[in-house]
């Protein structure tokens, strides 16, 4: 293998390190994280003659809601708005954790080939 050939990827591996840590050092900024999703509804309710059967600007709400997945089970929670909006961060935040980690896998994989390249040959 030339010099040249080993200096590119010696380079290359650098550059993968550097995104790594840059990677890293995002995820030490996140906050809490959750799974979900929360959407804000309104209804109608029981009552015949109450106003809120005259059309959608008359039902009842605004309700936040917290929707998960546990153990295969769709589970909601209703919230408060002020609940809605932190637990709205929170699921931002766990999202770009998901994004984070996929990248580190990506570039994982690519710095272990040129780690494994530098190997010596049996």
């Amino acid at each position: 293998m030339s010099t040249t050939a080993r200096s590119r990827r010696r380079a290359a591996l650098e550059r993968c390190q550097n995104k790594y840590e840059t990677l890293k050092s995002q995820l030490d900024q996140l906050g809490y994280v959750m799974q979900g999703s929360v959407v804000q509804r309104t209804k109608q309710c029981g009552q015949p003659h109450c106003r809120c059967h005259l059309g959608p600007e008359y039902e009842h709400g605004p309700y936040y809601q917290w929707t998960r997945k546990v153990k295969a089970k769709t589970v909601t929670k209703l919230l408060s708005p002020a609940e809605a909006r932190v637990y709205q961060d929170c699921i931002r935040n766990g999202r770009k954790l998901k994004q984070l980690v996929a990248r580190m896998y990506q570039l994982s994989a690519r710095a272990v080939r040129y780690l494994a390249e530098d190997q010596p040959q049996p």
